[in-house]
């Protein structure tokens, strides 16, 4: 169950150049609320994540964490905010294990990767087990993060940005490269995800949307389209002209 109000995106325009990535854009999240983004290539999906995370500086508007101005803030500042985002590529390290990439994304002092050859210091074992377990990598935990698999890969790094403690997550494609079971077992840990942190994510396959049984919020052309559940925006005729064609 969501609560109290965490995001507010609120009137965002981002200009590359004279296009507008972002044109007006608002949209809010609710503490406990996983929120799927959804529209056609270029709509502004992942503008909407850079302007929220800090990669890009909106030329109007502001986005709102906790009641904060994040605006102008770098995105090192923000992500000490609790906001993290997993990108569509995995951003893991291949040569250490799966239990390192997580250990290590759970240190929030990064001067501890000098001294990384030590180990993992024991009272961090716990958590970092449990972000395995949540992600379903408990036994692969001593494989090089290069050997898993490409959809262990995505879930690991899913893992760890569920290490760095952030309250709300953004994941980009997260079923980007998987096949369909895959998909229904990240679609699973991400409902789970619901009962500790917010969540937005952004995507484009309807099958995983569906599955994901979460409030979307359409976009088209960096504005707003419209918000509803799946079944509502599948039926919208707008929606259906400018994004799901005749395969809704």
């Amino acid at each position: 169950m969501s609560g109290p109000l965490l995001l507010a995106v609120d009137g965002i325009t981002v200009d590359f150049d004279g296009f507008k990535a972002l044109d007006t854009f608002s949209m809010t999240l609710d503490k406990g609320e996983t929120r799927v983004v959804i529209g056609p290539n270029g709509a502004g999906k992942s503008t909407l994540c850079d302007a929220i995370i800090g990669r890009v500086r909106p030329a109007a508007g502001r986005v709102l964490f906790r009641g904060e101005d994040l605006t102008g803030l770098s995105e090192q500042a923000i992500v000490e905010r609790g906001i993290c985002r997993k990108f569509q590529a995995p951003g893991i390290l291949a040569g250490i294990t799966a239990r390192e990439n997580v250990a290590l994304a759970a240190r929030r002092d990064r001067s501890w990767w000098q001294a990384f050859g030590k180990g993992i210091p024991a009272e961090e074992q716990a958590s970092v087990d449990a972000v395995l377990e949540r992600v379903g990598l408990a036994d692969r935990a001593e494989v090089k993060a290069g050997e898993l698999a490409h959809g262990e890969k995505q879930w690991l790094e899913i893992g760890m940005v569920l290490a760095t403690g952030a309250e709300l997550v953004l994941l980009d494609e997260p079923t980007a490269g998987m096949g369909p079971a895959e998909t229904s077992r990240t679609a699973e840990l991400i409902r789970d995800l619901g009962d500790t942190r917010s969540v937005i994510v952004i995507d484009h396959d309807m099958s995983f949307v569906e599955q994901l049984a979460a409030p979307v919020t359409v976009m088209h052309q960096g504005r707003f389209l419209k918000q509803g559940s799946v079944e509502a925006v599948r039926a919208d005729p707008e929606v259906i002209s400018v994004y799901l064609g005749h395969s809704a």
